[in-house]
């Protein structure tokens, strides 16, 4: 299957019952993180059925697309790109969002790379992404296993990227995760009345089998630890050539001026 074909069965799978109740959840999460991330630069790779920057206020935000993908009616400027080669200055963005984008990636490493080099220290990156640990993939991975593509549960197309591998993957590009929840923990149901019965199982599934959601959403900050080193070994070295201060007869401290020690009162 070509990508642009995999691109299209994502969108037309998010169009029934089970993809809506999946775009819900994460539309919640999205506005309740990115409402509070500041800065001048935020992009979105891929996706244009999910408004992921619509609550946030940064000044500047771009929605990113491949030749491949169809454009969404979200209001933001349109880029044309591929992922791995963005059209922008290292360290130049503040926040970063990939809704189910290194699923479709043909290298998902190297497009988590290229997000790592545009991004500047303390930037932030959010991801979203199916998890084959769950009922969800469960039930796909049993379709697999019968003739014909309408046995399949999900999109046929597309690497879904385990929670555990991913955080790996960031861990080795200098990411610090800061927060991550999973969601839709409803059956793999088809019915949208039987998935809104099931609703009720949201709060129960996140706090008995957490990792067990259908889907996870992951926030991570870009950490840069050699900044923070040289500026701890600049404020030492000001430290030790600092002059200790001793108290005269007069109860006044100053400077010792002397070689060696300062005198013991």
């Amino acid at each position: 299957m070509t990508r642009e074909a995999s691109i299209i069965e994502l969108a037309t799978w998010l169009q029934t019952p089970p993809g809506q109740y999946l775009l819900r959840w994460e539309q919640q999460q999205l506005d309740a993180a990115v409402v509070d991330i500041f800065g001048f630069h935020a992009l979105q790779l891929g996706l244009s059925e999910l408004p992921t920057l619509r609550a946030n206020r940064m000044p500047h935000r771009w929605l990113a697309l491949d030749a491949a993908a169809r454009s969404g009616p979200q209001g933001l400027p349109l880029l044309l790109t591929e992922f791995d080669a963005l059209p922008f200055e290292s360290n130049s963005l503040d926040l970063v969002v990939l809704p189910h984008s290194l699923e479709l990636a043909p290298d998902p490493h190297q497009t988590l790379r290229e997000v790592e080099r545009v991004l500047r220290p303390e930037g932030r990156l959010i991801i979203l992404g199916l998890n084959p640990a769950s009922l969800w993939g469960l039930r796909q991975n049993l379709g697999r296993l019968l003739p014909g593509e309408q046995k399949l549960y999900l999109p046929l197309a597309g690497e879904f990227l385990g929670y555990w591998r991913l955080r790996d993957w960031l861990r080795l590009l200098t990411f610090e995760v800061e927060a991550a929840r999973f969601g839709c923990y409803s059956p793999p149901l088809r019915s949208e009345v039987w998935l809104e019965r099931w609703r009720r199982i949201e709060p129960i599934g996140g706090r008995w089998w957490p990792v067990l959601g259908a889907v996870y959403f992951i926030q991570a900050v870009k950490r840069v630890h050699g900044m923070r080193l040289i500026g701890l070994q600049r404020s030492r070295k000001f430290g030790r050539a600092a002059a200790p201060a001793v108290v005269t007869q007069s109860g006044n401290a100053r400077p010792w001026q002397g070689e060696g020690r300062p005198p013991e009162r």
